[in-house]
């Protein structure tokens, strides 16, 4: 493996962020603040790390072997005198430790955003590296500086540990050849974060500036956000250039994909922009739908399946007598062993109301979309004193952006 296919791979700190709040939640470059409606926690819990919750996508698995045989191979060509057993065993615990190395990276962004009150979610390794999930957007663009740039200067304090003890180590010893691999890839990760395209760690630091120049966070974004295009289409191009003329197909290839991605996620992050924009100065009672689906508490899940098959709907009301008792929805009916079904009554399996989340008319639908991500959950009922008025939706908010933005050459909005 070349150095560039090691700097390749070390593009480790790819997160998931700033996403138009729906369907499509592609990875990021950094760490993420949580903007998307349909943003889950995917992967196997393995721990946590000062209280963050730590964790592995199923991708995790294909990209930790891929190193790891490419790490063993590598090893094996540059030194041929050492055994097969001594080969795979440096090429798996230089993988663990270059992993290792993005969680450091991602705990860094996460140290300095909790510094600020600003609540992790997640770090989840994956693919492409790692996603710290924090819970929103800093408020100040100083903030946004040192949270971003904590990444990349973690990989470059870890690039330093790395190449001292690599000085420091006889050559063509086994923790030479470690300690020399991931000097070389904290480098190649910190300094392709730097790359000032959002959203990289570097995009981010770019945008904090322009942010804290221009006070304006919507117009930094769309900068920052172009930019990040064009690196994207340039990183593309170059790896067209490598594929098909200087016949670097692996290089090529990869850096085609990763330019994609890259693209992917500067489009959505300026389209972001236009959502929060659609929903600047609407009140929950704005978006929300007054035609409120209920069912009765003693239905069956069995029946209550079949009604919602039949109409379609995700959640319905739970009432009694006229009363609101909570609220059912697919993913509970869906947390019940089938053959449950027909024995277990939607009260049994429902949200009390007393777990029933929920929202004031007058609340910010920005606000209302920040707590519906935070509660994992795809609508609010809107409660005035002790009626239920409405629902907000996914659904219904995204309707209304929509519409918004067919209409906003009309509205001037």
């Amino acid at each position: 493996m070349s150095h560039g296919s090691r700097v390749l791979e070390s593009c480790g700190s790819v997160t998931e962020s700033d996403l138009v709040p729906f369907p499509v939640d592609p990875a990021r470059f950094g760490y993420t603040a949580s903007e998307g409606l349909s943003m889950r926690r995917t992967g196997i819990k393995i721990g946590r790390v000062f209280g963050i919750p730590i964790y592995v996508h199923l991708s995790w698995f294909l990209i930790f072997a891929l190193i790891t045989y490419s790490l063993g191979d590598e090893f094996g060509v540059r030194y041929p005198q050492w055994t097969s057993r001594q080969l795979w065993s440096l090429g798996l615990l230089t993988s663990v430790l270059f992993f290792g190395s993005v969680l450091f990276h991602e705990l860094s962004h996460s140290i300095v955003a909790r510094h600020y009150r600003i609540p992790v979610a997640s770090i989840t390794l994956f693919f492409f590296g790692g996603i710290a999930r924090i819970t929103r957007d800093p408020d100040r663009a100083g903030q946004e500086f040192l949270i971003a740039a904590a990444g990349p200067a973690s990989s470059y304090l870890l690039t330093g540990a790395f190449g001292i003890l690599a000085v420091s180590t006889p050559n063509g010893s086994m923790l030479n050849a470690l300690t020399t691999w991931l000097a070389w890839t904290n480098l190649g990760l910190a300094t392709f974060n730097l790359l000032p395209g959002f959203p990289l760690d570097g995009g981010r630091i770019f945008r904090s500036i322009i942010w804290g120049i221009t006070k304006n966070y919507s117009r930094s974004t769309r900068i920052a956000a172009r930019i990040g295009q064009a690196i994207a289409y340039g990183m593309m191009a170059l790896g067209a250039y490598w594929a098909f003329v200087a016949h670097s197909s692996v290089n090529g290839i990869w850096f085609i994909f990763l330019g994609w991605f890259l693209l992917t996620a500067a489009r959505q992050s300026y389209s972001q922009i236009a959502t929060q924009g659609a929903l600047q100065g609407l009140r929950a009672a704005d978006v929300m739908t007054s035609e409120m689906p209920t069912v009765g508490r003693d239905l069956s899940l069995e029946e209550y399946a079949r009604e919602a098959s039949r109409t379609g709907r995700r959640a319905h009301l739970v009432v009694s007598d006229g009363r609101l008792l909570g609220l059912m929805r697919i993913e509970a009916l869906q947390a019940v062993p089938r053959q449950d079904w027909p024995s277990t009554s939607v009260q049994a399996a429902m949200i009390s109301r007393e777990q029933l989340p929920w929202t004031a008319p007058e609340e910010p639908v920005l606000s209302v979309l920040e707590r519906m991500r935070s509660a994992n959950v795809d609508q609010l009922a809107v409660i005035t004193g002790d009626s239920v008025v409405g629902l907000v939706t996914r659904d219904s908010i995204l309707r209304v952006v929509e519409t918004r933005s067919e209409l906003g050459h009309v509205t001037g909005s």
